[in-house]
């Protein structure tokens, strides 16, 4: 590996030199006064001067007993813990384990319960049954609908217009159809190359007509009462 031959001298001059840019200067700081020494405790907390008031106030009951208190003595109990408890042990039911998850390979261990694995919302007595906000809210959009609908029936009644019947409807629908597949094919029987200028109206004229019939296709799909005016 190449090594520099000024890389001793250039080490010694580093460490002559390091020492001046360790400071900038003196530090133009206030000098403190003499009279302001350090006093002892003079930094340690200090509490509080106590108010008269808690002296006045009444200690609160302990719930200890006092040093004077005596304890009751010479009560006996008869009963027999050792049989009692044999007979809990051997006539109680054992203890289910607690339900539990392992989520790794190293058997960390979770609670069940808490994990939201297991269905409780299913378990309730309203799961699955509408809320009634929701059905009240539903029969009021129905009757608002309703007004709406009678409302705009008796307006073009006023204005002489008639409802288009099912079958009209049917059969309009159909019509209009049937004249977009007319047109749609002589589009697609224009020559490839559109090069002149009768060809290019034509063929503008074509797409304005199957637009204009795609755009009443889909108005009459989307509403099934339709008005029109009486002649």
């Amino acid at each position: 590996r190449y090594i520099s031959t000024f890389r001793p001298s250039v080490k010694r001059e580093v460490e002559k030199n390091k020492a001046r840019w360790k400071t900038m200067g003196p530090a133009k700081v206030a000098v403190p006064s003499p009279k302001n020494f350090l006093q002892k405790h003079s930094k340690e907390p200090k509490l509080p001067a106590r108010k008269k008031e808690q002296d006045s106030k009444k200690l609160p009951a302990l719930s200890v007993p006092r040093r004077t208190d005596h304890p009751v003595m010479g009560i006996q109990s008869k009963k027999n813990f050792i049989n009692t408890n044999a007979v809990a042990a051997i006539t109680g039911s054992p203890k289910k384990p607690q339900p539990i998850y392992v989520d790794r390979r190293q058997g960390d261990k979770y609670l069940l319960e808490t994990s939201g694995l297991v269905p409780k919302y299913i378990k309730k007595k309203d799961y699955g049954v509408t809320p009634k906000y929701v059905t009240q809210r539903n029969e009021e959009m129905k009757r608002a609908q309703k007004e709406y609908e009678a409302g705009i029936l008796e307006h073009l009644k006023k204005r002489a217009m008639k409802q288009l019947s099912d079958e009209e409807r049917r059969s309009l629908l159909q019509g209009l159809k049937k004249n977009w597949e007319e047109v749609y094919r002589e589009f697609q029987g224009l020559s490839v190359e559109i090069d002149t200028i009768p060809k290019k109206i034509y063929k503008e004229k074509l797409e304005s007509q199957m637009k204009q019939l795609e755009h009443d296709i889909e108005v009459i799909e989307k509403h099934k009462v339709i008005y029109i005016a009486n002649e």
